[in-house]
C-alpha cells in the first residue's frame, strides 16, 4: 500500500577517482597565483581519472559499499543520472547492475539534464517509494568534468560519484514533498554530441545559476516551502565552491534575510569542504555538499536543510529535507576522508597527457572497435579493461562484494 509517512535519503556514501591534481601543482604552470584557485574559487585540488576509470567504475565502487551494508533483497530500481555518458542508448548503470552481481528482475534507467539530474532520479525514487514502501531504490550520479586545457574552466575539473539509497523512514534525510521548479531555454553550458569538453560562458553561466535559483525559491515559497529562517543552511550545487557563497548571498537577498560575507561563510563552510578537494562533479556535487554537512562536527538530528540543484541549459529545483534522529550511527565519515585521501598525486605533464587522451578524436583510445586493453591503473575494485568490437569490457579486480542476505 502507499505510504504517506517519511521518504527519503537512508544511506548516502561517495567515491572520486585515484589520481589528484593539486592547485598549488596547476598554479605553477598556469603562472596563477595560487590564491585565484584556493580563495577565489574555494578549490584546492581535483579528482582525475586514470586510464582505467570512468564514471562506471567510481559509481560501482560507491554502489558496493551501500549494498554490503543493506543488500540488494529489497532494490527494485536503479537511476543513474550522468551527463558524462558513455553510451548514446545503454543505459551506464547496466554495467553496474552487471559488476555487482544484481538480480535480473529490476529497471534501470540513465538520466540526463547536466548536472541537475540526481535529484531528477532522487525525485523519481522517492515517489517509488511512496507507492511502494516496501522497496528501495538505489540514485546513483557519476560525472568526470572535463574543459579544454587552458580554458577559464580548466581549474574546476573533477570527478566523484554519489550513491544513495531511498528508502521509507529513512535513516538519514526525510524529503519534504514541496518543491520549487525552474527551466530557462539558456545556451550557458553544453557539449555537442561530437566533444569530449564542453562549452561554457562563464558570465552567462553564473546569471544564469544566480536567475535560476530566484525562479526556484520563488516558486517554492510559493507552494508553502519552509522561510529561510527554518533552515539551518542550503546545500547547493558547486561547480566551484565559491559559487555556493555568491548563491547564499543571492538568496538571502531575496528572501530580505540580510547576512554578512562571515555569517555566509560560517552557514556554507561545512558543505563544502569534500568538493574542495574533488573539483566539480556535475550530478554528485550538491550530494557532496550534502555528505560533507552530515559528516561535520554540527549537531543536526531534527533540523531543516535546503538544496538547490542546478542543471545548466537550465534546470532548476529548490527543495528541502529534515535531518532524522540519530543520523550520526549511519555515517561514512572514515571512509569518505580515505577515499579523498588515497588518490595519488600526479605532476602537471602526466595530467595533460590523460586529459589528451580523452579528448576526440581518440589519440590513444580508439574509435573503429579495434581491441584495445588498458593499463592497470586504478586503486578501487572495478576497472575499465579495454575496448574490443565497439564493446566496453569492465572487471571487478577483487573479489566481488558479499551482500547481506534476508
Amino acid at each position: 500500500m502507499p505510504t504517506d509517512g517519511p521518504v527519503g535519503i537512508h544511506d548516502l556514501t561517495f567515491r572520486t577517482a585515484g589520481l589528484v591534481l593539486p592547485h598549488t601543482e596547476l598554479a605553477r604552470h598556469t603562472g596563477a597565483c595560487v590564491t585565484k584557485y584556493h580563495q577565489g574559487i574555494g578549490q584546492q585540488a581535483m579528482s582525475i581519472p586514470a586510464t582505467d576509470e570512468d564514471i562506471v567504475t567510481m559509481a560501482a565502487e560507491a554502489a558496493a559499499a551501500l549494498m554490503e551494508r543493506h543488500g540488494a533483497d529489497r532494490l527494485r530500481t536503479l537511476l543513474f543520472a550522468t551527463e558524462t555518458g558513455i553510451d548514446q542508448s545503454k543505459a551506464a548503470g547496466v554495467y553496474v547492475h552487471q559488476l555487482l552481481g544484481f538480480g535480473p528482475h529490476m529497471r534501470v534507467v540513465e538520466l540526463k539534464q547536466a548536472c541537475y539530474g540526481a535529484t531528477a532520479a532522487l525525485q523519481l525514487a522517492t515517489a517509488l517509494v511512496r507507492r511502494d514502501p516496501g522497496q528501495h531504490v538505489l540514485v546513483l550520479a557519476s560525472d568526470v568534468a572535463r574543459y579544454d586545457l587552458d580554458s577559464p574552466g580548466e581549474a574546476t575539473q573533477g570527478a566523484a560519484a554519489a550513491a544513495m539509497l531511498i528508502a521509507a523512514d529513512p535513516a538519514l534525510v526525510t524529503i519534504h514533498p514541496t518543491s520549487g521548479l525552474y527551466t530557462h531555454d539558456v545556451m550557458d553550458f553544453w557539449r555537442p554530441n561530437y566533444r569530449a569538453t564542453a562549452l561554457v560562458d562563464g558570465k552567462k553561466s553564473l546569471a544564469a545559476y544566480l536567475q535560476a535559483l530566484r525562479g526556484a525559491w520563488r516558486d517554492y515559497r510559493h507552494r508553502g516551502g519552509l522561510d529561510v529562517a527554518q533552515l539551518h543552511t542550503v546545500c547547493y550545487h558547486q561547480p566551484f565552491t565559491r559559487m555556493a557563497h555568491k548563491a547564499h548571498a543571492q538568496l538571502l537577498q531575496e528572501a530580505e534575510a540580510p547576512a554578512t560575507a562571515a555569517e555566509i561563510a560560517r552557514a556554507l563552510a561545512p558543505t563544502t569542504s569534500y568538493n574542495e578537494l574533488v573539483g566539480n562533479s556535475y550530478t554528485a556535487s550538491l550530494y557532496l555538499a550534502l555528505a560533507a554537512l552530515l559528516d561535520s562536527d554540527q549537531q543536526l538530528d531534527g533540523r531543516s536543510v535546503g538544496f538547490f540543484s542546478y542543471g545548466s541549459g537550465s534546470v532548476a529545483e529548490f527543495f528541502s529535507g529534515t535531518v532524522r534522529t540519530g543520523y550520526r550511527h549511519l555515517l561514512r565519515t572514515e571512509e569518505h576522508l580515505e577515499a579523498v585521501q588515497r588518490r595519488h598525486p600526479i605532476d602537471y605533464d602526466t595530467y595533460r597527457r590523460l586529459h589528451r587522451m580523452h579528448r576526440l578524436p581518440r589519440q590513444e583510445l580508439p574509435v573503429n572497435g579495434a581491441q584495445h586493453d588498458l593499463p592497470h591503473g586504478v586503486s578501487g575494485r572495478y576497472r575499465l579493461a579495454g575496448f574490443h568490437d565497439h564493446q566496453r569490457i569492465y572487471e571487478c579486480v577483487s573479489p566481488p562484494p558479499l551482500f547481506p542476505q534476508p
